[in-house]
């Protein structure tokens, strides 16, 4: 007989090692349990959707800037303004005097501060759509309306004790403003006080989601920052200019103009109360944020 080649034999034993291997590769993947990035994107909770957004808002460079720039107007102007209306507070005539607010004149920071607030709301979703970031983020959570509400409850939780330290220190210096020149001021204890400080936080918190809800249905930074200074400024600066009866309606009811009458303590007849205003502010600020949750949901990244 004839025995086998001694190089037929070896031939097959890589080929038979591999299959061991294989298999035994096989058998501990099947025995493994899933690594994170195996996951399906669709399981990630909203707890970790509130992370990721904590994440991005809290490593946004503007953040900073917004808080310190809020900050800062808010100071000087309260400073300025209760400097200038306590001096010339003496000079004015009884009904003018009978009219004086020391709420509203402390604590008109408000108004550059409110255009901060809603740059950053705005921010928090028109930069992901300028560097593209909303698509894996999108990838990540495909429930568009758990980013948008995990983005709005992030921006609540950080910018309402934000808002209301703004609020907080505006009124104690310009009081102290007030106080310097001897015109009449409000101490922290009074309820109107209170009301104003925490109220006007609120309103600034309420500013932060109206530019959420316009940056979502905008999606551009510029565009959006154009929108904040229409609606929160330049309407609330001709109103009065406005005609007849429609200048009257848009001064009552205007929602920056009748959410900022939380900060003020002489009442007017003409305007909403300030909790009845700042109603109407978040009334309509929840409209928009519903309009912005449909548009989110139906519209490509």
């Amino acid at each position: 007989m004839s025995r086998p080649s001694p190089r037929s034999e070896p031939r097959q034993a890589p080929m038979q090692f591999s299959r061991v291997r294989g298999r035994r590769f096989a058998s501990r993947v099947r025995g493994r349990r899933p690594a994170p990035q195996d996951v399906e994107p669709g399981r990630a909770g909203f707890r970790h959707s509130l992370h990721a957004e904590w994440i991005k808002i809290r490593t946004m460079r503007s953040t900073l800037f917004v808080i310190l720039g809020a900050l800062g107007f808010a100071v000087g102007l309260a400073a300025l303004n209760g400097s200038s209306a306590g001096s010339e507070y003496a000079d004015l005539s009884p009904a003018d005097q009978a009219e004086f607010d020391p709420l509203a004149t402390s604590l008109m920071g408000y108004l550059v501060a409110q255009i901060a607030f809603g740059l950053l709301g705005g921010l928090v979703m028109t930069a992901e759509y300028g560097a593209r970031t909303i698509v894996p983020t999108l990838a990540s959570v495909p429930q568009r309306a758990r980013v948008l509400c995990a983005k709005a409850v992030v921006l609540v939780g950080v910018m309402l004790p934000v808002g209301i330290l703004v609020s907080l220190a505006g009124f104690l210096i310009g009081q102290a403003s007030l106080s310097a020149a001897g015109a009449p001021h409000l101490a922290l204890s009074d309820g109107v006080a209170l009301r104003g400080v925490f109220g006007g936080g609120l309103y600034l918190a309420l500013a932060t989601l109206l530019g959420l809800a316009l940056g979502t249905l905008i999606r551009s930074t510029t565009a959006t920052v154009t929108t904040l200074f229409g609606v929160m400024l330049i309407v609330q600066a001709f109103a009065p200019a406005l005609p007849g009866a429609l200048g009257d309606r848009v001064s009552k009811y205007w929602p920056p103009i009748a959410g900022g009458r939380i900060i003020t303590v002489v009442p007017d007849p003409d305007l909403l109360s300030p909790w009845a205003g700042l109603g109407v502010m978040a009334a309509v600020v929840a409209a928009l944020l519903a309009v912005a949750f449909v548009v989110f949901r139906k519209r490509d990244a």
